[in-house]
């Protein structure tokens, strides 16, 4: 059994220039960039995914030429959102954007290629983009839009699933979620992308692979936990009850607390607090719940803390999507985690499978029966 690593943890799967984790010290930084740094020096999401498929951030020039790869990827095949809006209303996000990508892995010719790779990843970023809008525009009851690419990735998406226009502090709001999510080395979904492109499987069912991962309440799915827990709080004032009886007598687990890599404030959440603060105060329901999570995060802290277990940056993120008119439903901000994680999925499944490929084919160790003898069913007692 010493054989065994359960749940994979601390285990080295890859070489990886993309992203760099201290746990320990809360540092989180894209190839040598640290994540505060690009927040508040102004990058766009579209310089930090070329970032992340070309190692280096764009000129004016490479990034117009980027920008347009990723916005002719906005036009999706009419078979794609047939997928989407043929399936219940009442469809998980998730599963919605699952289907629409493996409709795309069903038609669209994919082979690796170092010269053309990256170019179709820009592309499926643009995919992406439609296929969530989409989604949220699906799952409300809301006729699908076409994308309207004026004014960077970020406020093309609020429009297209909101259908009005984003404020500057929206966009603002919406272009650090998409960093802030971007990457975080081989969590589960990137890792279950993967294994399946290490079979040279098409980057769609890779992305479809990690999609299916990222599901889980567990992973992606934190962000509507920790929402959830604060609308059954209900108000600041039922804050300490609700923690004794839930919390400190073990029988719950407090949501977006507690990551497998850091032991201390995750460096994301603390941004994501920044816009909750901001942005909440126009959202009664975000409001009333950025309220509860700041009381919530309080005790959690005084708690935990001491144990190395601190506020991740799902504690946050759900107040900050419903600010901009997000509601919990279905699942639409594990969708809107995988808008942004796309990126981090198409750069992993191409520096594995340029550099470093291999099969990913792991071993278990056997505990069941030795060696017994077939026995046909009649002459089994």
């Amino acid at each position: 059994m010493e054989r065994i690593s359960r749940g994979l943890e601390d285990v080295d799967i890859k070489w990886t220039r993309l992203t760099t984790i201290d746990g320990e010290r809360g540092i989180l930084r894209y190839a040598g960039y640290s994540v505060e740094d690009l927040i508040s020096g102004g990058a766009s999401a579209e310089e930090i995914q070329y970032l992340f498929l070309y190692g280096e951030l764009p000129r004016e020039g490479e990034l117009r030429d980027f920008v347009s790869k990723v916005e002719r990827g906005y036009r999706v095949p009419a078979h794609v959102t047939s997928a989407i809006s043929n399936l219940p209303r009442s469809s998980d996000a998730v599963a919605l954007q699952m289907g629409a990508f493996a409709s795309l892995a069903a038609s669209e010719r994919f082979k690796w290629d170092k010269t053309t790779d990256r170019d179709v990843a820009a592309s499926v970023i643009g995919n992406m983009l439609t296929i969530t809008a989409d989604v949220y525009r699906h799952v409300n009851g809301l006729p699908l839009v076409e994308p309207d690419p004026r004014g960077g990735y970020a406020r093309t998406f609020l429009r297209a699933a909101l259908g009005r226009e984003p404020t500057d502090d929206e966009s603002r709001a919406m272009n650090a979620a998409l960093i802030l999510y971007m990457d975080h080395e081989v969590p589960a979904s990137t890792t279950a992308g993967l294994v399946v492109v290490s079979t040279l499987s098409d980057i769609y069912s890779g992305v479809t692979g990690a999609l299916a991962a990222l599901k889980g309440p567990l992973h992606g799915g934190a962000a509507e936990a920790a929402i959830a827990q604060f609308a059954e709080i209900g108000s600041e004032d039922a804050v300490e009850r609700w923690f004794q009886e839930n919390i400190v007598t073990g029988k719950r687990r407090l949501m977006g607390f507690g990551h497998r890599v850091y032991r201390t404030y995750d460096p994301r959440a603390r941004i994501f607090k920044e816009f909750a603060e901001r942005l909440a105060p126009r959202n009664p329901d975000a409001l009333r719940y950025y309220r509860v999570a700041l009381r919530l995060e309080e005790l959690g802290i005084a708690h935990f803390g001491s144990k190395g277990i601190y506020p991740n940056t799902d504690f946050w993120s759900g107040i900050v999507y419903m600010s901009m008119g997000f509601p919990l439903k279905n699942n639409i901000y594990t969708a809107l985690f995988a808008l942004s994680r796309i990126t981090g999925w198409l750069a992993h499944f191409i520096e594995y499978v340029e550099e470093q490929h291999r099969l990913i084919r792991p071993r278990a160790v056997y505990t069941g029966p030795g060696e017994r003898k077939f026995v046909p069913i009649s002459q089994r007692s």
